[in-house]
């Protein structure tokens, strides 16, 4: 250890980058509190502790502001006012945050009116003169002007890049100048958007570092603006104050009253009293274990990450993996290269038989296959692979010749049909669409670890390698270790030597094993564990069955009206161009802004983005659409291209030519509220609120001699509202089979039903599904186009009609403030922590999913109940109709033409009792046939 090495951490821009690192992922603890900010910035102090054993270290925090102080903002009012307030978890955590460096017996450091940086260049050059070397921990471009021979930046890695420490060459290298004193000319010249500082308006960072190359100084420059030729010249002699003003904002203040003590700033022994206090608070189990050494593994770690997701020495026992939600990551302490384990590879049929012989014999086992692309319809197999204990793994290769690969799969036969068995897999239906290519179906019962992760935590990454760091501690061989990296000359696994295959391969049954082994317990005592059982994972083969299958597209339609749509493209696009008088590019949003708002005049718009441009975006151009012509031809130039480009077009390249048809991939695992998710291509996307959109529709077609069936339920959402608030008057709506929208008008109107008008009707209509999601009189007013007062009135009465949906919101809200989550009827929940926040937005964001989750999440578990139960209807009847796409609320079908009547009848019956909703609430579904979708529907 160097005994003069001293550490100066930037709390406040390590505290906010760690923050943001989880923001996708974040840690709440069981209360629903965030932790992330704390979470990661005790990583990140525990990897510089390890790594680079500082002999003293401080943690230095703003001073705050006062009048009577040279804070910045006194000397420029705007200074950092377009910094938006510190999240609120932020500011919550500081606390925390202090506690815990004081439990690691360190100093934390302020002045009362100085910057954290002002602090930080204070002591660091004060310590440089007495000896020590110096790193100033932080992101912050600003501490460059401060690096000196024994003065460095630390810069921690970010999203995948390693740290950094830079001396005075790479500050100059990175700013191109000859000093690091320059670096406060560069910034007086160029300003700083993050700060506010302005600058000299038009002089970016090359433009600054070549004057200063010529002029030396920001007052050289100055001085010699009028040899300055051109707009540059022009731009520094107007400047002039701003530039003078920008490099005293920028200047680190470096005589801040405050002094370097060292026996004050040297790192000792930890205070486990305090730090088993505060990580008990904030449930950093296995933190606390490392830290207070309670169980601690000191394995070398081959692979580790920090905070930031980069590689950190091996040796580290201090350092961690990325976290999300709930348990901590914990660092990968195991890799394949440090664990002990016990592989196999079979090839030969005797070996292969012998392994097929032991897995007859077990009730339970790992799955997984490899293979030659990840889209399971254009794979060829590679290999499969089990595991039924740690650290066992069995890899069986398949060779490239498809003769020989069914001759081994046939070997499989028997296990493949044996029931009363269970596969378990990481993304199982995957692993059954590529053995259905093969022409082999699994008998046996299914139990996917990414399905279980989804109901344990829906908001969490499930990708294998993150599982494994976060609940095993496990650190997986990469796949692009084996491959390469994406690209033209990524390899597959057909091109990996066997050997490295099998232990990738069989690594990958045994980490799923084991992850199976954990989360068992936990989705067995949730709320979900029917749901898991009975819904997701027997819904599994269905949608292979759909994504196997197929459904057929009219090319020619499409070819058709793809010449058609861009012939209506140009028309609209022609039309804006005469409008506005002359021809700019209209899909630049800069150039458009300035037609519609400095040349047209356009009222009611006219408001700039933070890049200075004027927005133009849909739900602006949405209000401006009585206000002049044009805007409805750019809307619908938009809409037609996006058309034509992302459906009409796209389409046809999506087919597969093995079969002629498309095949698009289900999720089950994307939303939330557990909605299944499509892509290639995306069907929920697909439009239908305008003509042009719904003629997409009719490229999707029945085989020659089908018909397609379209069945879909009618108003489930308004339905399982109706339910869930035991409204009586909606509930009568319904079971007296009136239209809802109609019975809704008539009361908000107070018109008897034979007189509502259509307007009234649609008014209703945006009230009634409005309402879940949290519409105000403000978004109904906006969608309905009327006052405020009249969209309030509509709302009053709707409530005053349906007492008890009022009731339900409201009981929703604060069951969700009490539990911080909702479950929908079949106990898929949802966390919602953000429901007691301060911030009016975030906590309205969370009220609203409070009161519509239940309702979504009970819709999208009715469809996967629909889903099953037509399935075993259709297979006990021995059927050839076949399920082939699912949208929402709705189910297709390719039906034979002999089939149609019985088939209509038995899907619509099979939908209407796949569950019961509470109150005796009827729930309907009605059925169309046609030789398109548009028709069917």
């Amino acid at each position: 250890m160097n005994e003069k090495k001293l550490f100066l951490l930037d709390a406040m821009a390590l505290i906010y980058r760690a923050y943001f690192a989880l923001n996708r992922t974040p840690r709440i603890t069981s209360l629903g509190r965030n932790t992330s900010a704390q979470f990661g910035f005790t990583t990140t102090l525990l990897d510089l502790l390890n790594r680079e054993k500082p002999s003293h270290l401080a943690v230095v925090f703003e001073g705050g502001k006062s009048d009577t102080d040279v804070h910045r903002s006194n000397t420029f009012a705007e200074y950092k006012a377009n910094r938006q307030a510190a999240p609120e978890d932020i500011i919550g955590a500081l606390p925390d945050i202090q506690r815990i460096v004081e439990g690691f017996s360190l100093p934390c450091l302020s002045s009362p009116g100085y910057e954290a940086d002002d602090v930080i260049g204070t002591l660091a050059l004060e310590a440089a003169a007495l000896g020590y070397t110096v790193y100033m921990v932080t992101p912050d471009k600003d501490y460059g002007q401060l690096v000196r021979d024994n003065v460095f930046m630390y810069k921690p890695g970010y999203q995948g890049k390693t740290f950094e420490i830079l001396g005075p060459a790479e500050i100059c290298a990175k700013w191109n100048i000859k000093r690091v004193d320059q670096v406060i000319d560069i910034l007086g010249l160029m300003g700083d958007a993050v700060d506010n500082i302005p600058g000299i308006a038009g002089v970016g960072e090359k433009t600054a570092a070549k004057l200063l190359a010529e002029f030396d100084t920001l007052e050289g420059v100055l001085a010699g603006a009028d040899s300055i030729k051109g707009s540059i010249g022009e731009k520094v002699r107007n400047g002039k104050e701003n530039a003078l003003m920008s490099k005293q904002l920028a200047t680190i203040i470096t005589d801040v009253p405050i002094s370097f003590h060292a026996e004050d700033f040297r790192v000792k022994e930890i205070n486990k009293e305090k730090l088993e206090l505060i990580f008990n608070e904030l449930e950093f189990k296995s933190l606390s274990k490392r830290v207070l050494g309670e169980d601690v593994t000191t394995k070398q770690v081959a692979v580790a990450l920090d905070l930031f997701g980069n590689p950190t020495q091996a040796g580290s026992s201090f350092s961690t993996g990325m976290e999300t939600a709930g348990e901590e990551i914990l660092v990968a302490s195991e890799t394949i290269e440090t664990t002990e384990h016990d592989y196999h590879l079979y090839q030969t049929p005797e070996e292969i038989n012998g392994l097929v012989q032991t897995l007859m014999g077990l009730q339970i086992f790992a799955f997984d296959t490899e293979t030659t692309n990840i889209d399971a319809n254009y794979a060829d197999l590679v290999g499969l692979s089990f595991s039924w204990n740690k650290g066992e793994g069995h890899y069986v290769a398949i060779p490239a010749a498809r003769e020989a690969a069914k001759a081994i799969l046939a070997q499989f036969q028997p296990l493949f049909d044996k029931k009363g068995i269970t596969w378990v897999g990481q993304n199982l239906k995957y692993d059954l669409l590529v053995l259905r290519w093969y022409n082999i179906e699994i008998s046996g019962a299914l139990w996917d670890t990414l399905l279980a992760h989804f109901l344990i935590e829906p908001d969490g990454k499930r990708n294998m390698d993150a599982l494994a760091l976060k609940y095993l501690s496990y650190q997986p061989v990469s796949i692009e270790s084996l491959i390469g990296k994406k690209g033209k000359d990524q390899k597959t696994m057909r091109d990996v030597p066997v050997e490295v295959v099998k232990e990738y391969a069989a690594e990958d049954a045994d980490v799923t094993w084991q992850l199976q082994e954990v989360f068992r317990p936990m989705v067995e005592s949730s709320t979900a564990a029917g749901l898991f059982k009975d819904v997701e994972n027997p819904l599994m083969p269905i949608l292979v069955d759909m994504e196997y299958t197929g459904v057929g597209l009219d090319v020619p339609f499409l070819n058709a009206y793809s010449k058609e749509l861009e012939r209506d493209v140009k028309a609209a696009e022609e039309s804006v161009y005469k409008q506005a008088g002359q021809r700019f590019n209209l899909a630049s949003p800069k150039q458009l802004g300035e037609i519609l708002f400095d040349g047209l005049k356009i009222e009611g718009g006219g408001k700039k983005t933070k890049t200075g441009q004027y927005a133009t975006g849909e739900d602006v151009l949405q209000k401006l659409r009585k206000k002049h012509p044009i805007v409805e031809d750019i809307l619908t130039f938009r809409q037609l291209a996006k058309l034509k480009s992302t459906y009409v077009d796209a389409l046809p390249l999506l087919i597969n030519p093995k079969t002629g048809r498309i095949h698009t991939s289900f999720n089950q695992t994307i939303a939330v509220t557990g909605r299944l998710s499509s892509n290639n291509p995306n069907l929920q996307n697909i439009p239908i609120r305008s003509e042009a959109g719904r003629e997409i529709r009719k490229a999707f077609i029945a085989n020659e001699g089908y018909t397609l069936l379209s069945a879909d339920y009618s108003q489930i959402e308004l339905r399982i509202i109706a339910a869930l608030a035991g409204e009586e008057a909606m509930i009568a709506a319904f079971a007296e089979g009136k239209d809802i929208h109609t019975a809704t008008a008539a009361g908000v109107y107070g018109v008897p039903e034979s007189e509502v008008t259509s307007e009234q009707r649609r008014n209703a209509k945006a009230v009634n599904f409005g309402i879940i999601y949290g519409q105000t009189a403000f978004g109904l007013s906006e969608s309905l186009n009327v006052s405020r007062s009249e969209a309030k009135e509509i709302i009053d009465n709707y409530f005053r009609q349906y007492p008890f949906i009022q009731k339900y919101i409201s009981s929703q809200i604060q069951f969700a403030r009490e539990h911080l989550y909702v479950e929908s009827m079949l106990g898929r929940r949802r966390w919602l922590p953000d429901i007691v926040s301060a911030n009016q937005t975030v906590r309205g964001f969370a009220e609203r999913n409070s009161v519509n989750m239940p309702i979504q999440g009970t819709a999208s578990d009715m469809i996967k109940l629909a889903m099953l139960a037509v399935d075993k209807e259709l297979k006990a009847a021995k059927m050839q109709t076949k399920m082939v796409l699912q949208v929402h609320d709705e189910l297709i079908f390719d039906v034979p033409l002999g089939e149609a009547e019985q088939a209509k009848q038995l899907i619509t019956e099979a939908m209407c009792s796949a569950m019961v909703l509470p109150n005796n609430v009827p729930i309907q579904a009605e059925a169309g046939m046609g030789k398109n979708w548009l028709e069917a529907h």
